[in-house]
């Protein structure tokens, strides 16, 4: 029954794209689609229309990218599916939902195997990250940029979560990602995961108890309406994806391909700036919004699940990336 909902819903989204390109007669002008589930106020959103208005400036406007936020087709997950087959050029993805289908960018939901957001950085454009995003092409995709996404954290409806032992007994959301269930679990709680659009609803009904997530998510989702609550122990420091397949990245010519680089360089550079003004903005809206934000100590978070790490030593190559990964100075 799942298998035959995913595919009338993989098959919904791929007729409206087909209704969407049908809408562009300007054939001098080459279309690229792009979907994604953020709200179209969040950062990594205003940084891929940065990526947009660069491509068309460099491109005298014969290379655009059309933007579809909030889940307009599908999922995560379901978008990526279709990047794979053709029906989608690009797409953005949370690091999380990306090890489904390029298994090494795992590495990225260990938790707390960053040093500060400065080590993130270094790593995402360290040869170790360019290695890892292009090790997806294996399954059809093509890492383009990593998005800076900040630290997750946890945000619950009836008390805080000041020590791993507070998460005894809540249901906490996570991304379809076995590292991030086995993070959750570590700490007591019962991970499940759910999509970013149905959370809101899930969240309302008790569903669950709770979620994980940056400042800026957690505010364009409204998600502080329902959780009173947010303890900022910032357990994993997971990237955004910014992806193309690899149907549409063949599709491009060498200059096309050149346009494309060169923009999404310089708006990983606009989006990283405005990232952290955005996470200033999004906690204070939601102290305002009456949400009381704790910031407990990590040692306990990062002792518990200290655990997860050890368990990658029997797989050698990756933990040797995670090794490459905490030698980056």
């Amino acid at each position: 029954m799942f298998l035959k909902v995913r595919f009338w819903s993989l098959l919904k989204t791929i007729l409206l794209l087909l209704c969407i390109s049908g809408c562009s007669n300007d054939t001098s002008v080459k279309y690229l689609k792009l979907g994604h589930g953020l709200d179209p106020s969040h950062p990594v959103h205003l940084g891929m229309v940065y990526m947009a208005e660069k491509v068309a400036e460099k491109s005298g406007g014969k290379l655009q990218i059309e933007i579809y936020p909030s889940q307009q087709l599908g999922t995560e997950r379901q978008l990526l599916e279709l990047l794979q087959i053709g029906s989608l050029a690009m797409t953005k993805v949370s690091g999380a939902v990306m090890e489904n289908f390029a298994p090494k960018t795992k590495v990225f939901g260990l938790p707390y195997i960053f040093r500060d957001r400065q080590h993130a950085h270094q790593v995402y454009d360290s040869k170790v990250g360019r290695d890892l995003l292009i090790e997806s092409e294996n399954y059809w995709l093509r890492g383009l940029t990593y998005f800076d996404a900040g630290e997750r954290s946890f945000y619950t409806k009836e008390r805080p979560v000041n020590q791993p032992d507070d998460l005894k007994g809540l249901k906490i959301r996570v991304q379809e990602s076995v590292t991030a269930m086995s993070m959750v679990r570590s700490l007591g709680g019962a991970p499940t995961p759910i999509s970013w659009g149905e959370l809101y609803t899930a969240l309302q009904q008790g569903v669950v108890d709770g979620a994980e997530n940056n400042p800026p998510s957690f505010y364009t989702s409204r998600h502080y309406e329902i959780c009173k609550f947010y303890s900022l122990n910032e357990h994993t420091a997971v990237p955004d994806i910014l992806v193309i397949g690899k149907v549409a990245w063949e599709g491009l010519s060498g200059e096309e391909r050149q346009w494309l680089e060169a923009a999404v360089s310089e708006a990983t550079i606009y989006q990283r700036k405005i990232w952290r003004e955005a996470e200033e903005e999004a906690l204070e809206a939601v102290q305002k919004a009456g949400v009381e934000i704790s910031r407990p100590d990590k040692t306990a978070f990062a002792e518990k699940t200290k655990s997860i790490l050890d368990e990658y030593k029997s797989d050698e190559s990756l933990y040797g990336i995670i090794q490459q990964i905490q030698a980056i100075q």
